[in-house]
């Protein structure tokens, strides 16, 4: 039987409940966006006692399938002030399945203001005491706890950006070696967890065989094996492997969609100096590993160990959106520099995508030069110490360019674009425009439709489509890379589903599934006060063009805002 654990931080308790009927067939992004609207209160402040999160693992988690052991994080986002649901990889989806447990739902705070750590084990969940881990960065919490704890336990924690309740902080997931280094990082999530007291997560390892009960295990085996084929023969999924996601900088600058300067060109030949293939080189040079798996199992391998000039590990993972937001995005393209701001967005706990839009449009409101990497580490070490400036950065980059008197400040629903400018990838500003998220790429990336991107017919239908298969993914507990194999056979997740549950799940039950799902969120988000006027793209973006195609986002606002309406 598979439970729900709830631990309630004001009471300092926490026990096990068996999963209703009505969720049996819900995980991960499904699971999270459900609990929150049926336990929320739409209208509650995100960062006081009446918010929860929700850690939900994927209707196929628990197993060694690759790439199906992703978290979803979900409760009311300080940043969006609507429902969120960030996911990550790492092994702690892994380890809870293997217990047997569904969902973690973290509600109230200790009335004593002191850090507690949870740990799940064979006698179900305990609090500990956690004040020997206040104010540690992510590495040495990380290092602390595993000691104690042994190497194989997963942990979902908070770094210092997540105790301030910072805006862009997220809940770090240690990869099976234990790095915390695989962040829901999303929608300042780790903020609410901050909130709720809780400093981590602790899964201990149950051993050899664990595993989420299994109706039909021999169908399990027939159906893994093609699944994984059809991954591996993959041209997208070999390219990751080979040169991992920073691979697509060279896609989009071609594209004349990148975020350099604040938004404020697409194209620039000075990222040649920082192309997914040069990073290999470099890696693979240096001793450090040019393919690693985030999560255990994993055929994919897309991750990435970065070693210095010196061949010590620096930080991981080196990826597109990181390379692009703490690189292109500041006019740095200097993957050692960008290698050490990552290392510090881990240990912080914070956002790449958020934090590298923040310091951007601070940069465009003078705050600190373009091109000025020690004044981009001085603000992390402000961010660290919980200065004015620090908690500003921290804030993310809608309070940034209130403050500073900055109009082209790249964000939906007050959370950062990812590094496609929807200007020229109009697929991905439509998802930008309409997803509950906000402006969140997983949420439905386009860019690797075989469409015109600079040609506004047809990106909402794609958009949506796109979409659904996302939400529909995040719920099975999936990495979004493994759409390379549901696409072009969704069979397999099919015949995988019904052998893990025994129900004759069909195609049409998941995408009910999954658009369910955003409707939820919708709805969610309509109770919360983010009306039909927050499902669109700022007004700069309509009207200023973007070099060198000097395209402007120009999908008509009446297609965008009837995405959602029934079909």
């Amino acid at each position: 039987m598979e439970r729900i654990l709830r631990i309630d931080m004001t009471r300092g308790e926490a026990h096990l409940e068996p999963l209703p009927e009505a969720y049996r067939l819900l995980g991960g992004r499904a699971l999270t966006s459900r609990i929150v609207a049926d336990e929320v209160d739409p209208l509650c402040d995100p960062l006081g006692p009446h918010n929860k999160v929700v850690l939900a693992t994927g209707l196929l988690s628990g197993t060694a399938l690759s790439s199906s052991n992703r978290l979803s994080a979900g409760g009311k986002s300080p940043l969006t002030g609507g429902i969120k649901e960030a996911n990550a990889g790492g092994n702690t989806a892994l380890r809870l399945a293997q217990w047997g447990i569904r969902a973690v739902v973290v509600e109230g705070a200790p009335p004593d203001g002191q850090w507690r750590i949870a740990v799940v084990g064979p006698e179900g969940c305990r609090l500990e005491p956690a004040g020997d881990l206040a104010g540690l960065g992510n590495y040495a919490a990380a290092g602390r706890l595993l000691a104690r704890f042994g190497a194989r336990a997963a942990l979902a924690l908070i770094g210092p950006a997540g105790e301030m309740r910072m805006n862009v902080a997220g809940i770090a997931n240690t990869d099976p070696e234990g790095r915390p280094s695989r962040i829901a990082a999303r929608g300042g999530l780790g903020a609410v967890m901050g909130a709720r007291g809780l400093k981590a997560l602790v899964v201990l390892d149950p051993g050899p065989g664990a595993g989420p009960g299994m109706a039909e295990p021999r169908r399990w085996r027939e159906h893994a094996r093609p699944y994984l084929q059809e991954l591996r023969q993959s041209p997208a999924i070999a390219r990751y492997r080979n040169y991992g996601t920073a691979s697509t900088l060279e896609l989009v600058n071609k594209l004349g969609g990148l975020p350099i300067r604040n938004f404020s060109r697409g194209q620039d030949a000075a990222t040649e100096a920082i192309t997914g293939i040069l990073m290999a080189e470099m890696i693979a040079e240096r001793g450090g590993m040019v393919s690693h798996a985030c999560m255990t199992g994993c055929a994919i391998q897309c991750s990435n160990t970065w070693a210095g000039p010196d061949g010590r590990e620096v930080t991981s993972a080196m990826e597109f959106e990181s390379n692009t937001l703490l690189g292109a995005n500041l006019e740095i393209f200097d993957f050692d520099a960008i290698a050490r701001f990552v290392s510090e967005c881990n240990d912080l706990g914070i956002d790449t995508i958020e934090t590298g839009a923040a310091i951007g449009v601070a940069m465009a409101g003078g705050l600190v030069p373009f091109g000025d990497v020690d004044a981009v580490l001085d603000l992390f070490a402000q961010m660290r110490q919980g200065t004015p400036v620090g908690r500003l950065i921290g804030a993310g980059a809608a309070t940034v360019g209130r403050v500073l008197g900055v109009r082209e400040v790249p964000v939906v629903k007050g959370q950062a674009m990812a590094a496609y400018d929807p200007r020229t990838i109009k697929g991905n500003g439509v998802t930008y425009a309409t997803s509950p998220m906000g402006a969140d790429h997983t949420a439905g990336n386009s860019i690797g439709a075989k469409v015109d991107h600079l040609d506004p017919a047809g990106k909402v239908a794609l958009s949506r489509e796109l979409q659904i298969t996302a939400a529909l993914l995040d719920s099975l507990g999936m990495c979004s890379f493994s759409r390379a194999a549901y696409a072009p056979n969704e069979g397999h997740f099919l015949e995988l589903l019904r052998a893990r549950f025994g129900a004759e799940v069909t195609a049409e039950d998941l995408r009910a599934m999954a658009l369910a799902t955003i409707r939820t969120e919708v709805a969610f988000n309509r109770r919360a006060g983010l009306g039909p006027e927050t499902d669109r793209l700022p007004e700069w973006m309509r009207e200023v063009p973007l070099p060198p195609h000097g395209a402007v986002f120009d999908v008509p606002q009446e297609e965008l805002d009837a995405i959602w309406q029934e079909a």
